[in-house]
């Protein structure tokens, strides 16, 4: 049974407070949503990218629930979750690398994460075929791949509420009660099955990104 356990509408900076921010961005409030942009140029490639933790540990079988709507492309957006060092230390650990929100400290540093890649419109590749992609990392393993419901941000008229559930040995991402994919984790091919974590907003220059009511359920 599920039962919430966590529940924050990032609608004003309190609500943030206790966030963790990796990398440089701007980050404000407007009409009880909270907008997310990088802060440097985004010439300066992987530097200019970043994530935003909640510091609360979760369990292994969870639901996240989170509304989203793209403002501006190109760019894409992540979310982290299950991350623990790859030695069971809080991603926070003073023992951990630094993080500073490039990329490959995320998938070949010192953590263990899942990350769904929901909105991706960075290489032109990506913007003639929009696919959601779920990677395992330590190792940047694609696991599961799914067609991307999501309009480009010029159509976008609304939120769309995303959801990832992780239990036992499944994981499922759906789109406004839409699946898009799902991945059976046998705990071998890609490395055992990632238990509690940490979970993180990630988004790539120059997107822009909206985001509101973060909910999470234990399973």
């Amino acid at each position: 049974m599920e039962k919430l356990i966590y529940e924050n509408p990032l609608s004003s900076e309190q609500d943030i407070q206790d966030f963790v921010l990796e990398g440089q961005a701007k980050i404000t409030f407007d009409k009880n949503a909270m907008y997310m942009e990088n802060a440097l140029d985004a010439e300066n490639g992987q530097k200019a990218n970043y994530v935003l933790w909640c510091r609360k540990v979760f369990p292994a079988e969870i639901k996240i629930t989170w509304d989203f709507r793209p403002i501006r492309e190109p760019g894409l957006c992540i979310l982290f979750f299950g991350a623990m060092g790859k030695n069971g230390e809080n991603i926070f650990d003073s023992s951990l690398a630094c993080r500073t929100g490039e990329y490959p400290q995320y998938h070949h540093g010192d953590i263990n994460t899942f990350h769904v890649s929901y909105f991706r419109r960075k290489e032109p590749d990506e913007r003639a075929f929009h696919t959601c992609n779920l990677r395992k990392s330590y190792g940047f393993h694609l696991v599961a791949q799914g067609g991307d419901p999501i309009p480009d941000a010029d159509e976008a008229r609304e939120f769309y509420q995303l959801e990832v559930k992780k239990q036992k040995d499944l994981v499922t991402f759906s789109v406004n009660g839409l699946e898009v994919f799902r991945f059976e984790d046998d705990g071998k091919t890609y490395g055992p099955q990632l238990g509690e974590g940490c979970i993180g907003f990630r988004q790539l220059a120059p997107l822009v990104g909206a985001y509101r009511n973060l909910r999470v359920y234990s399973l």
